[in-house]
């Protein structure tokens, strides 16, 4: 019987593999960031951020800035259908898969806010398996549900079976009882609501007055309008007291169905319901599907070919409305066609979202600008009131901070300049980028007093001594530089004096840009010739072919060829 604290992990070839990501930095790009020419409230944000890049490498990125910042994190990463691995046999593909979203998953628990959750949105291929390692990343303790959405309404009559739905698992930092006191509940629609009486409070419907178990106040008589002597159903009592329900009767909250021979139900009127509990299935009718989605591209871009599988906007409104503030922060590092940075802004919330493809600059910039601009009309425009304000920040990945030279040693980048490189050193360093305007060896911070200098310079003990004094007693220095010419070091007890590069050259992976799930982008494996699978394989097992083997026996004299002297009595 296996031991209930043993715990249980997915495993797949290459899993012990991992990257050493270098945290880059992010560089602005003003022409393709926007926001509007005039505020429409106090609550507008104009500090939302879309980067371009690597999604990996942009998540490394945020780490240092957001780690345990984001509220809610929504992903809606690629199935791995199958499409894109024609050349991978299943194990590969599926290995290859796990790993990529491992890496990911991993930073994207340390971006969470201790109360936060993420949503990610996958399908049967990869959903089953992905249950499991979230389980490992987040903890299984804090998964808090498997949502169930209904993506299409039509028959799929190509399919054996067809798949009308979508899995969104859903993890909380906290527990989900933790999580629970937290997260909002849905409001209440207008289903269930008249006014047969004509109340002048207006609709209303009703609710049962009686609750479960036994509590002796709330046990009386209630006689109905036509003279029935009503009693507690069994095993419940009445939903108050017997002061309360007077009350409530002389402000004719209480309806008696049944021509008034019914128990009675107190009215509820529209406004007056706390909200309701979310449940795991969602369907179509209250969260969109994907037919809904495209018509909302198309309406945004009518003369470009809409997603296949894009996400309705009142898909993500459901979930924000569920996990989010107003003022909270959102993360999707599969942005998409920017759906949830539409959603987002429209409800008041912060976002970060991350694109490789080019259609961030084809849809993701546009739609965005159209949602500043008050443009958008669909969605959940409507719904929320939508007029237009705010902003964002457009950023891209900077290149690698070292690359090789002409002789295969590693230098820093040209495209470097000086403000980029602090930058840099300070991310790679665990400093703060706080450059200083009045003291020039001020270019970041990680306590009040402590701090880093970056400079390309070869440092003389002349200078150092001069740093030293600057500095004083109280206060300690990280100095990057290009090198120095100092033989003690020992005589600068508040310096810590580094190289440039050699400091940080075994830290990272420097000079890879494409981390991305996009697996076609991978070498190809050449496919063997007829028959030569067999042959490989038995190679691979025994290092030689049968045929190999014999052939190298033919080649061997034989015992009985063996002079007479060499052989054995």
């Amino acid at each position: 019987m296996a031991n209930n604290k043993t715990k249980l992990e997915l495993t797949w070839i290459g899993k012990e593999n991992r990257p050493k990501l270098e945290p880059r930095i992010l560089i602005e790009d003003p022409a393709k960031s926007h926001h509007a020419p005039f505020r429409t409230g106090k609550d507008d944000v104009f500090d939302n951020r879309l980067i371009f890049g690597d999604n990996l490498l942009a998540l490394k990125a945020l780490e240092q800035e957001f780690a345990g910042k984001i509220n809610c994190i929504y992903i809606d990463p690629p199935y791995n259908t199958g499409s894109a691995f024609e050349h991978y046999d299943d194990g590969i593909e599926h290995s290859l898969w796990l790993s990529l979203m491992r890496d990911r998953l991993e930073i994207l628990r340390q971006l969470l806010a201790k109360d936060g959750s993420i949503w990610i949105n996958i399908d049967d291929i990869e959903g089953h398996y992905l249950k499991v390692l979230c389980d490992e990343v987040f903890g299984r303790p804090n998964f808090v549900a498997n949502i169930v959405w209904q993506k299409r309404t039509s028959r799929e009559n190509r399919a054996a079976v067809g798949s009308s739905h979508d899995d969104i698992l859903v993890y909380a930092m906290c527990s989900p009882q933790a999580w629970k006191a937290v997260r909002n509940k849905l409001p209440a629609n207008d289903s269930g609501y008249g006014n047969p009486d004509n109340d002048p409070r207006g609709k209303w419907r009703s609710i049962p007055f009686s609750a479960q178990g036994y509590r002796l106040n709330q046990m009386y008589d209630i006689i109905t309008p036509t003279g029935v002597v009503l009693q507690p159903p069994k095993g419940r009592c009445w939903g108050a007291t017997e002061p309360v329900f007077r009350q409530y009767r002389a402000e004719n909250r209480v309806y008696f169905p049944k021509g008034g021979d019914g128990r009675p139900r107190i009215k509820q009127f529209a406004g007056e319901e706390e909200g309701l509990t979310p449940m795991t299935w969602w369907e179509a009718s209250e969260s969109g599907d994907n037919e809904e989605a495209k018509k909302e591209i198309l309406e945004l871009f009518p003369d470009q070919e809409p997603f296949s599988t894009p996400k309705p906007e009142r898909l993500i409104h459901r979930i924000m409305t569920i996990a989010t503030a107003p003022g909270d922060l959102v993360l999707d590092s599969f942005a998409g066609s920017g759906t949830t940075g539409a959603v987002a802004h429209k409800m008041g919330r912060r976002w970060i979202m991350v694109e490789l493809g080019e259609h961030c600059h084809t849809h993701i910039i546009p739609r965005l600008k159209k949602v500043i601009d008050g443009e958008d009309k669909g969605g959940v425009s409507k719904a929320m009131d939508w007029k237009g304000g705010g902003g964002f920040r457009y950023y891209r990945l900077a290149p690698s901070l070292l690359q090789k030279d002409e002789f295969g040693n590693w230098v820093i980048s040209k495209e470097y300049n000086p403000a980029m490189l602090a930058e840099a050193m300070c991310k790679l360093e665990g400093f703060t980028y706080a450059p200083s305007e009045t003291v020039y060896w001020q270019h970041g911070h990680s306590t009040e007093t402590d701090f880093i200098y970056v400079t390309t310079q070869t440092l003389t003990r002349e200078q150092l001594l001069k740093l030293l004094d600057e500095v004083g007693e109280s206060r300690s220095l990280l100095v990057m530089c290009g090198a120095f010419r100092v033989k003690n070091l020992d005589e600068f007890p508040n310096l810590t004096v580094k190289k440039i590069p050699k400091a940080v050259l075994n830290r990272c992976e420097w000079g890879k840009d494409d981390y991305s799930l996009e697996i076609q982008n991978l070498p190809v494996r050449e496919e063997p010739l007829i028959g030569q699978v067999a042959v490989e394989a038995e190679r691979g097992r025994r290092g030689r072919t049968k045929a190999e083997r014999r052939a190298e026996a033919a080649e061997q004299p034989s015992l009985f060829d063996l002079p007479a002297q060499e052989k054995k009595p």
